[in-house]
């Protein structure tokens, strides 16, 4: 079942709704003002780097939006791509730490504490 977004031609608010079957716009009324006035339009697309595409991307001199620093994926990409660089196959303890890392960060900050 897709979910379509529609925007209401008088308020402008634009809302998700969970679509069975197909659906005449004009059969849904704004979840805000309740007029019948809506237009389906385009949703924003998405799209998932593997680890090897965002390690091939990842620049350490490039400055980072906010965005960057707060997913824990990026965790460790800069020490993945100097062991590629320098031809060292990382060993399974730097990526079961390092996967623990991306995982659970309070973790490895708690046990640093201890």
């Amino acid at each position: 079942m897709p979910i379509y977004e529609f925007k209401c031609t008088s308020c402008g608010y634009v809302m998700e709704v969970l679509v069975q079957g197909y659906v005449v716009p004009g059969e849904l009324t704004c979840e805000r003002c309740g007029s019948g006035e809506v237009k389906k339009v385009m949703s924003s697309g998405h799209y998932h780097q593997s680890q090897t595409d965002r390690l091939g991307s990842y620049g350490n001199q490039s400055r980072k939006s906010d965005s960057f620093y707060s997913d824990t994926r990026n965790i460790g990409l800069h020490a993945e791509q100097m062991l590629r660089k320098a031809g060292v196959k990382p060993t399974e303890e730097f990526k079961t730490k390092l996967e623990r890392l991306r995982t659970n960060p309070a973790s490895v900050v708690k046990d640093s504490d201890e």
